[in-house]
């Protein structure tokens, strides 16, 4: 599904990723781990579109990304990618609701299918009750919860999570694995999965150890 290849990356004098080869399939929960500074995050950028390698290829659903255009890449990114993030990154001055809908609005598709479905997903989390809430009116296990429907408004073809349960108390933490794996069980939904978590990467499919900007082990 998703495959990058020889990827290098480098930031002023340190090289950060050494040819680094991953390949993801379909529906699978894949977690990458490792010291702070392997690379980790750097490597889910690049996959994810938010970043550029030095040099390799990143190709998803036979399509390769490092060649498009800044456009026609941020259009591909809201189509098929979806986001969850250690901090949430919900905008505060749009309600719950709203901010699961945002990229269903940029993406074109018509308001009241993107509404309903900000709904449906906002309902099986859990969350039917908070509609209408302000992030700053929302406990922090569910504003990862909006953060997570967000990924999931455009059915992307895969979610990046990167240390999504970092700032979560243990409970949380523990409803967002269960959750990860819910939605795979019910979307075939794929994930791929930075974390420091060791009861998350141990839950997952694969485990990808990265160490000095490689993948060490899998």
């Amino acid at each position: 599904m998703i495959t990058g290849k020889n990827i290098q990356k480098r930031f002023g004098t340190v090289q950060v990723l050494k040819n680094v080869d991953i390949t993801i399939r379909k529906g699978e929960v894949v977690a990458i781990v490792g010291p702070s500074g392997s690379g980790k995050s750097t490597l889910l950028h690049i996959l994810g579109t938010l970043d550029k390698p030095d040099s390799g290829s990143v190709e998803m659903n036979s399509t390769t990304l490092t060649g498009l255009s800044p456009k026609k890449l941020a259009q591909f990114r809201n189509k098929h990618i979806g986001f969850v993030f250690q901090f949430h990154h919900l905008l505060p001055e749009f309600s719950a609701l709203e901010n699961v809908c945002i990229p269903g609005w940029l993406a074109g598709t018509k308001k009241a299918a993107v509404e309903a479905r900000a709904k449906e997903l906002l309902q099986m989390l859990g969350l039917s009750h908070r509609l209408e809430n302000k992030p700053n009116q929302l406990s922090g296990g569910e504003q990862q919860r909006v953060a997570v429907a967000r990924a999931l408004i455009n059915n992307p073809d895969i979610v990046f999570a990167d240390e999504p349960t970092g700032n979560l108390d243990s409970a949380n933490a523990q409803d967002l694995h269960d959750l990860f794996f819910d939605l795979r069980k019910k979307f075939n939904q794929t994930f791929l999965i930075v974390t420091h978590n060791e009861e998350l990467a141990k839950q997952s499919d694969r485990v990808l150890h990265m160490r000095d900007g490689a993948i060490v082990e899998n």
